[in-house]
């Protein structure tokens, strides 16, 4: 089950390499000073990678717990 243990960590920092990124494209659209329209679009593009990036550390810290009750 250590393998299961060190799975869930990489999934769960791919996770967080995605919140990173999500992040880091709304702070750089805030200091560009990007429209309301602009803004809405990127937002638009970002929300679903973030949701995804969320589902991904979720999962990856389950597989965590599941491998740690199961050693």
């Amino acid at each position: 089950m250590e393998y299961l243990v060190w799975a869930g960590a990489a999934v769960s920092l791919i996770g967080l390499g995605g919140l990173v990124y999500c992040i880091g494209q709304v702070w750089r659209a805030r200091r560009a000073g990007m429209g309301e329209d602009d803004m809405h679009a990127l937002l638009k593009r970002v929300v679903p990678v973030n949701s995804g990036a969320l589902f991904l550390s979720m999962i990856g810290l389950m597989m965590v717990v599941v491998g740690i009750v199961l050693s």
